[in-house]
Formats: structure tokens, sequence, C-alpha cells
């Protein structure tokens, strides 16, 4: 059986050095190429020592040069839609981990994938933890009028709230089929002290060193709490869903956003 072939966008950035040190691990796998906008050099050496593969800062040049699969991105949401525009001319499928993508950003991937007839996975999270962190909170949603959600990530994080907090409100949302009860101060001495608010769900993000990722949903009833807690102490976390999505998005015609499908996860409503 051929390899898949993947080509890693943001290769030079954290996730994107973890991202191909997962590869190497992988036999079924095989890097052929990074793509970086700060890339300098014209080749990259493999986490691993074992080789050297093609940099790149022009993702066009690279796709035709090598060929890829499936494009791996972990950047922003700014360089995620022009690379996502270019691999799908090129019938490169997707595993994108990038956060801050709207909601029309997600809508023309959708689009893309529908046209061209390709795959692309797409999710806030690629950790197990997160993915049934959601669904637990799913489940629960629906048994809480009140909800609040911290997230706390590095201090380098550039959006906030994080875009697994705000997948996890929306889905907590869409489960009990009403916003929840937002309680406000009558009074904040510090403007913004209640955190954001997203349907009734009290978002506050914490940007630290020392912290990678992390998150607590807090559900109340008179009387009782409920905490549903999910820590990522290190990017190993997030490896062995993104190696399951490249290995799986060959095989897809349409865009799946979120990892439910790829983990058997029921989806139904609680």
């Amino acid at each position: 059986m051929d390899r898949v072939k993947v080509l890693v966008h943001g290769a030079l950035g954290k996730m994107g050095q973890e991202v191909l040190g997962a590869i190497c691990r992988d036999p079924e796998l095989e890097a052929v190429a990074g793509v970086d906008i700060k890339a300098e050099d014209e080749e990259l050496p493999l986490p691993d020592g074992s080789r050297t593969i093609p940099l790149s800062a022009d993702l066009e040049s690279a796709i035709k040069h090598c060929h890829p699969d499936v494009l791996v991105d972990f950047t922003t949401a700014k360089a995620t839609m022009p690379a996502v525009r270019t691999a799908a001319k090129h019938d490169v499928r997707l595993v994108i981990g990038t956060t801050g993508l709207s909601a029309a950003d997600l809508d023309e991937i959708k689009i893309l994938c529908e046209t061209r007839r390709i795959g692309a996975v797409v999710a806030p999270n690629f950790s197990l933890a997160a993915v049934v962190m959601i669904h637990l909170a799913k489940k629960a949603a629906r048994f809480f009028d009140h909800a609040e959600i911290i997230e706390m990530h590095h201090e380098q994080k550039a959006d906030a709230p994080s875009g697994t907090a705000m997948t996890t409100a929306r889905e907590m949302v869409k489960s009990r089929g009403k916003a929840f009860s937002h309680t406000t101060a009558a009074h904040e001495d510090i403007s913004g002290s209640r955190g954001g608010e997203l349907e009734g769900v009290a978002l506050h993000s914490v940007r630290l060193p020392g912290m990678l990722a992390h998150q607590e949903i807090i559900l109340g009833a008179p009387g009782q709490t409920l905490r549903i807690r999910l820590d990522q102490i290190n990017r190993e976390a997030f490896m062995p869903c993104i190696t399951l999505a490249i290995k799986k998005v060959p095989e897809l015609k349409e865009a799946v956003f979120g990892l439910n499908e790829l983990l058997g996860i029921e989806d139904e409503n609680c």
C-alpha cells in the first residue's frame, strides 16, 4: 500500500514540527514538503534526522513539485484560506487545525470540497480528550440552565476565546435547544469582569506562560455544580487524531467538521 504523501503548511512552527515528527513515526505516511512564510532555506531536516524535504514559502510551487495527497495546515486564519484555495485547485485533500476561522470561511471550505469532490477534516482541537469533553458537555447541557467556560492557553496564542471554547458553547446550546441563562453583575468595577458571552454561556480566557491548552466547563443548578475539565500538557496530545485524519481524508468527498465521525462518536441529541 502506498504511503500518504503529506505537505505541512506552517512547517517551521511548533505544531508544524510536531506534525512532521508524528509523520516520521508512522509507516503509512510520508512527508514530502514543508511550506512556511518564514522559509529561508530550500531544505528542511525532518525531526527524526532521517532526511531532508523541500522547504518553500510558495505553496503553489511546492504542490506542483511534490504532488502531495494531503495538506496539513496549522498556521493562522489569515494564511489558511489562501492555502485552502490553492490546495483545492490542485485536488489536494485538507486537514486543518487552525483556529479563528469564520463561519464564512467554513462555508467556503465546504463549497470548495463539494465542487472539487475532495475531502477535508476541519477541527478546532485534534485532542481525543477534547472531542470526548465536548461530547460529555453536550449530554449534560440539557440538565442545566447556567454554564460558564474558562479556557486557559499559553501567552502566545493569538485568538481569544479559543476555537474549542466557542465550539463547546455552540454545541451545548444546540444540544439543549435554547440559550443558557446568563447572570450579569449589577455593577462591574472593572469592565468585562464577567467575560464574554455566547448564547448565554460566559466565556473567560486566560493567557499565561507555563500553560499549553486547558478548558473547564462549569454547569450550575441550585445547590450543585458539575465541572468537566480538559488538560493538554504537550502537543503530543494532538498527534494520534491528526495522523488518523491524514489517513482517512483521502477517502472523503466532502468536508467534515469535527472528529466525531472519524472516531465513531455518535452525534445524537441527548
